[in-house]
């Protein structure tokens, strides 16, 4: 068994207060995220409009906010016009990103439907295209939204049936634009100009509107950090966001890599802010540009590509099945988000349903949780409140990719009530790893839950036929006693440690 990890918690010191935004997710036009994934008309449970009610009921137990839409890739040659008025009249489209074809049969009232049905936590993330379309479109498709009556497009919506306005805050500012896989892809120079000139338009219409520069498509382009200084020097008094994408997967068979892919993205989170505030400082600023962390998940991107001679509706595309050990990684990059919560104010996990995602489908059939379900879920119903700030005292190991690496991954949240969830990672493949905490000032005195999720087999799923084969149990043996609290990890695991 290893040495023991340990940390200090004491409410004085704070990292700073979890925005709901931050437990956000990704509705797509791609795969079957949305067609046979939270629409699909024929099914057993489907509402007047669609919507499938299992798929609801998951992502309302998921407890997902912000949900940014349509894209990702799609939104660089997506036309918003296709997707309002009768069904029977939209276009049908080619859609580059993904070489599928796009029926347009679920658009942006159903998007907005589908928000309302969540509950008053869903908010729209709108997406607007910088790729083939301009400031233009990204006004009108905010007057048709958001404007109540009285002009024409306010007028087209009211038409369509919807009285009142979608009342959208939160805006993407394209998508991705340093890749050049992206359609309409730009240079940082091109972009930060048509950003700020959108921004600037759009704030004239709404001053009120909040704003997500794109940022890096990750830490490894070889534009990083670059892009975001000069982005950010057209863009820093317009925008409130810069955003940041980042995927993981085991690379080469290296896992124990893999296990530690938090450290990238912490490291990830540090050099973007400090980008955005070299930037204020050049400019003498004294404001302070946020980070949208609106794309991120593990990614097995090697599985699922349309054939170029075939452009199909909703293929099956990107559909990880995903293990233990993804679940794990998930909750780690989770605690990262929250150990950053002074800065990432928004986060969105891509994607939602069918599309590498925590919930998957079968057409006309059941919807399950997967793997990754359940740490997305205790974060979210756990882990608002202020972030303590943990300094861990850990057993290393080494890896490929990072060096020595801390065996222990951890963060804390203290609620409004005064109760505190540890949320803690073991990355050892093959020892528990002991735990203590010392608690100062807090005023704790009963561990009211130990749940863990962890299994003898590292490469357990949850699939149709075994929708439930993974799930988080409860660990006994944790105690709280003499102003601190002892626990033993299980190897490769997730922990929720709930104090009171």
């Amino acid at each position: 068994m290893h040495k023991t990890a340990r940390f200090t918690l004491d409410p004085a010191f704070t990292v700073g207060e979890v925005n709901p935004r931050v437990f956000g997710s990704f509705v797509e036009h791609l795969g079957r995220c949305v067609y046979t994934g939270i629409f699909e008309p024929d099914h057993p449970t489907a509402d007047d409009k669609g919507l499938r009610q299992d798929v609801l009921d998951l992502v309302r137990e998921l407890g997902v906010t912000a949900i940014r839409y349509p894209g990702g890739n799609f939104v660089s040659g997506y036309k918003w016009e296709d997707s309002v008025g009768p069904v029977e009249d939209r276009p049908r489209r080619l859609d580059l990103a993904w070489h599928s074809t796009e029926s347009n049969r679920f658009g942006l009232s159903e998007y907005i439907d589908f928000l309302r049905k969540v509950g008053p936590q869903a908010e729209p993330m709108m997406a607007v295209n910088l790729g083939t379309r301009g400031v233009a479109e990204a006004l009108e498709l905010q007057e048709y939204a958001n404007h109540p009556e009285g002009t024409a497009l306010s007028d087209l919506r009211v038409s369509h049936g919807d009285k009142d306005p979608f009342g959208i805050r939160l805006w993407c500012l394209g998508n991705e634009m340093d890749g050049h896989w992206q359609t309409g892809h730009k240079t940082a120079e091109e972009y930060g100009r048509v950003a700020a000139e959108t921004a600037r338009a759009m704030r004239q219409q709404d001053p009120k509107v909040e704003l997500v520069a794109c940022g890096s498509s990750a830490q490894w382009m070889g534009t990083f950090a670059e892009w975001e200084a000069t982005v950010l020097k057209e863009t820093y008094d317009l925008v409130d966001h810069i955003s940041l994408h980042a995927y993981y997967q085991p690379e080469d068979g290296d896992v124990d890599s893999f296990l530690a892919s938090a450290v990238d993205m912490e490291s990830f989170i540090e050099n973007v802010v400090a980008t955005c505030d070299h930037v204020g400082a050049r400019l003498k600023s004294k404001k302070k540009i946020n980070l949208s962390f609106d794309e991120w998940n593990v990614w097995y991107m090697h599985e699922g590509e349309v054939p170029q001679n075939e452009w199909p509706e909703a293929p099956r595309l990107l559909e990880n099945s995903y293990r233990v050990m993804d679940a794990v990684v998930v909750g780690s990059l989770l605690i990262a988000l929250l150990r950053h919560a002074d800065r990432v104010t928004v986060a969105c996990l891509a994607q939602l349903v069918n599309v590498i995602a925590p919930i998957m489908t079968e057409p006309g059939g059941p919807a399950w949780r997967q793997t990754t379900f359940f740490p997305f879920a205790q974060a979210s119903k756990y882990g608002r409140g202020q972030v303590l700030d943990v300094r861990v005292d850990s057993p290393t190991y080494e890896t490929k990719k990072y060096g020595e690496t801390d065996l222990l991954h951890a963060t804390a949240v203290r609620a409004e009530d005064g109760t505190v969830t540890v949320f803690a990672v073991n990355r050892s493949r093959t020892d528990a790893l002991p735990l203590e905490v010392a608690l100062h000032g807090l005023d704790l005195t009963q561990v009211v839950e130990h749940s863990a999720l962890a299994d003898a087999d590292p490469d357990a799923r949850n699939t149709l036929d075994a929708p439930e084969r993974v799930t988080p149990h409860a660990v006994e043996g944790t105690t709280l006693t003499d102003g601190g609290l002892t626990a033993v990890l299980e190897p490769l695991s997730w922990n929720v440690i709930r104090l009171s």
